[in-house]
């Protein structure tokens, strides 16, 4: 079986002081390092990157790292948008699966804050298709849209997205390398200005600079010693890219695709999994998830939400974005993927520290790029 042998993570924030190159070259000797590996026993590199080509203006990032890390193995770069650095993770998976005895780096790394606001934003929009680019659609305004079917369908208000952010932020605080450590109260989101109505600055996630790293092989002696997470599942699923081709706006087929899939791979019920990190762009995102993946009822979510039902200290037998999720963690896009693989590789492997989820034994991750044109649901074991 695929393992996960070890990871690590730079700080996520404005990281004004470092480039992307610096990131790389931190989150990869990083991990070397702490496992106490030579890049000579490595195979090959996947690397999950959205927008070197658009911010750093650097294309063929593979031959670019075989420079920065002075090697000339394989090296795959996946570009997903926002899952960018999921599809790495699912991509090592594959290409163990048909190799014995290899061992692998995944990397994820963005550099968000060199260029202005409104710059990033339609830099971001480059995932959304053409024609919606082309009248002023971006992200904001799609998940915005989302959130206002959601919320007139099942007759929630925006006190129920607002849970959301402050249960994150609440995670968020006991994770050191986060980028936001504050807790916040529904009525600081509420109070916080409009982004696209019923979103606002406070129910979105930020623009983040960070490098994640995971080490992923199948080598048994590579194992011997490690603390140890077997991947019991990596699935991906597309839908369209233009979201008035969607048939609802209330949900995302790619998320349920790829979690059914996942579920019947890894042949586990969701009752099994005791902890999840899953994509929350905006408020909206994390309750249409959990609804997809199969976890709420459908038009439940808001309720539960509110309740607070996924919160570290709730009681309940599943407890959702310990890492603070994208809202507080932060999201470099290219690295948020890998980041919640990561999270949940240390709550299973008993390493999350202050934010540690008692007797986890199963965990899911489930990352979208665009707007839900792209989804990786993978779900890990001890």
């Amino acid at each position: 079986m695929n393992s996960i042998i070890g990871y690590y993570s730079t700080q996520f924030g404005e990281l004004w002081d470092k480039s992307l190159d610096d990131l790389f070259l931190e989150v990869a000797s990083g991990i070397l390092e702490e496992l106490r590996i030579e890049t000579k026993q490595l195979d090959a590199i996947f690397v999950g990157n959205m927008l070197g080509g658009v911010v750093e203006r650097q294309l063929l990032l593979s031959a670019h790292l075989s420079e920065l890390l002075d090697v000339h193995i394989p090296i795959y770069r996946t570009e997903a948008a926002c899952a960018s650095g999921g599809m790495a993770f699912h991509s090592a998976h594959e290409y163990l699966k048909s190799n014995p005895k290899k061992t692998v780096l995944v990397l994820g790394a963005e550099k968000m804050t060199d260029i202005t606001a409104s710059e990033i934003t339609q830099a971001l929009a480059t995932a959304a298709s053409h024609k919606e680019q082309s009248v002023g659609l971006t992200f904001p305004g799609v998940y915005a849209l989302m959130a206002q079917v959601y919320l007139k369908k099942y007759g929630y208000s925006e006190e129920h997205l607002a849970a959301i952010s402050v249960k994150n932020h609440a995670h968020g605080i006991l994770n050191e390398k986060a980028h936001f450590r504050r807790l916040i109260s529904i009525d600081d989101v509420l109070e916080s200005p409009y982004v696209a109505y019923p979103l606002k600055v406070l129910d979105s996630s930020p623009i983040s600079d960070g490098a994640t790293a995971l080490i992923l092989t199948n080598d048994p002696q590579m194992m011997k010693n490690r603390n140890i997470a077997t991947i019991l599942a990596s699935e991906s699923a597309t839908d369209t890219i233009s979201i008035a081709r969607r048939r609802r706006l209330d949900e995302m087929e790619s998320t349920k695709v790829a979690g059914s899939n996942a579920f019947k791979l890894a042949k586990l019920r969701r009752e099994d999994i005791d902890v999840m990190e899953v994509h929350d762009c905006f408020s909206i995102t994390e309750i249409l998830a959990l609804e997809d993946l199969g976890f709420w009822k459908k038009g439940h979510g808001g309720a539960q939400a509110k309740e607070m039902a996924t919160y570290i200290e709730s009681g309940n037998n599943l407890i959702v974005n310990t890492s603070g999720g994208l809202k507080a963690a932060g999201h470099p896009v290219g690295s948020t993927g890998i980041k919640q693989i990561g999270e949940v590789y240390l709550q299973l492997t008993q390493q999350a520290k202050k934010r540690q989820v008692k007797n986890a034994s199963y965990g899911l991750a489930h990352n979208v790029g665009g707007s839900g044109g792209v989804a990786v649901v993978s779900i890990l074991g001890v």
